[in-house]
C-alpha cells in the first residue's frame, strides 16, 4: 500500500527515536532508518532515493533539527519534513523554514499516525 515511501527519524533521545520509528514501522509496514543527530541523518538523506519523509527533533547535538530542515529544503525540496519539539513556540520557526508539519511533544500515537498519513497519501 505505502511500500515505496521511505522514512527517516532523527532524535538524540533514544526512547523517542525508537518510539517514533516503531510507530512508523507498524503504521506503514516499512523499515524506518533512525539517527541520533542531524549531521548523521544528512549524510543519509542527501542521497536522492534514501528518504521521502523525515521526522526530526529540533534540539540535537552537532546539527539541530532547524539546520537539518534548512539543508533539506535547500537541497532536496521534494522531501517532506515533520519537525518535533517540546517547545510549541518552535512551530513558527519550523513553518518559516519550510517544515511540512509540526508535532508538539508530548504527542500521542494518533497524532503521529494522522500527520504521517497525510504525507504518505500525498506522496502516493
Amino acid at each position: 500500500m505505502y511500500t515505496n515511501v521511505k522514512f527517516v527519524v532523527v532524535d538524540d533521545d533514544k526512547l523517542i527515536r525508537d518510539f517514533v520509528a516503531s510507530v512508523l514501522m507498524f503504521s506503514v509496514n516499512r523499515e524506518v532508518r533512525s539517527f541520533s543527530n542531524g549531521f548523521l541523518a544528512w549524510d543519509y538523506i542527501e542521497a536522492p532515493d534514501n528518504a521521502d519523509i523525515i521526522v526530526s527533533d529540533v534540539d540535537m547535538p552537532e546539527m539541530t533539527g532547524f539546520e537539518l530542515l534548512a539543508k533539506i529544503k535547500k537541497n532536496c525540496p521534494e522531501k517532506k519534513c515533520i519537525i518535533m519539539s517540546g517547545d510549541p513556540g518552535n512551530e513558527t520557526t519550523a513553518k518559516r523554514l519550510g517544515a511540512d508539519g509540526f508535532l508538539a511533544k508530548p504527542f500521542s500515537v494518533d497524532d503521529l499516525f494522522n500527520i504521517v498519513e497525510t504525507f504518505v497519501v500525498q506522496h502516493n
